[in-house]
């Protein structure tokens, strides 16, 4: 059994009891004793080790973990400290410092985020070293789907940070009645001047929480 805690266990436990996550776990174990997976298995949920359910201000949703070694630990976006910053998370960066007037931090962990209430959500789990999007058939799109209305439905006033075509698809599982969705382009240097840089999402998921009396985020990983 998989006892995330934060109030998870019981929210997601028509996932984890539905035979389709029984087949993600056969695969898994297949997956990590014969190939290079990445992150590691005891951080393929840190995102929800580290937010529990009823503190869920933001969630960022990302594709699937990065494959190169020692960068992924199930956060999405976020590097290990002394890991270099990946492309994106360094437009990420740039655009809080547009946005907030926060200085690029040197290290990408954003286990801080998590802990402030950002659920960092990838919509696939886990990836073979080298090999991006590798596990996007294995089921993952369903179990995150599943998290994702999961949030919508049991919290208020969520602001859901959209990045790029992947993570816009799931615009129709998110209630826009009662949570606020910011949409955008991907933050990769392939999109980033497309609509990305310039769309303010820090500052307008701050002003949506005050507004509705849920305090803001602190995005500033320089403390």
């Amino acid at each position: 059994m998989i006892a995330l805690g934060g109030g998870w266990d019981e929210a997601l436990g028509h996932l984890f009891s539905d035979e389709r996550y029984k087949k993600i776990r056969q695969f898994l174990k297949q997956e990590y004793s014969t190939h290079v997976v990445y992150p590691d298995m005891y951080d393929l949920y840190n995102c929800f080790r580290f937010t529990p359910l009823k503190e869920v201000r933001a969630v960022i949703l990302g594709q699937d973990p990065y494959h190169e070694p020692g960068q992924a630990h199930g956060l999405c976006f976020s590097v290990r400290p002394g890991i270099p910053l990946p492309p994106s998370l360094k437009n990420i960066f740039k655009e809080i410092e547009s946005d907030l007037g926060i200085r690029e931090p040197e290290c990408g962990d954003l286990t801080k985020w998590a802990r402030e209430g950002v659920l960092l959500l990838n919509t696939t789990l886990t990836v073979r070293e080298h090999a991006a999007n590798s596990h996007a058939g294995c089921g993952w799109q369903w179990f995150t789907d599943g998290v994702i209305e999961t949030v919508s439905d049991r919290c208020e006033n969520v602001a859901f940070i959209l990045w790029g075509r992947n993570a816009r698809s799931k615009k129709p599982l998110i209630d826009g009645a009662k949570h606020l969705i910011i949409e955008s382009a991907h933050p990769s240097p392939l999109s980033a001047y497309y609509g990305f840089f310039g769309s303010r999402p820090f500052s307008k998921t701050n002003e949506y929480l005050r507004a509705h009396s849920r305090g803001e985020i602190d995005w500033d990983l320089n403390d």
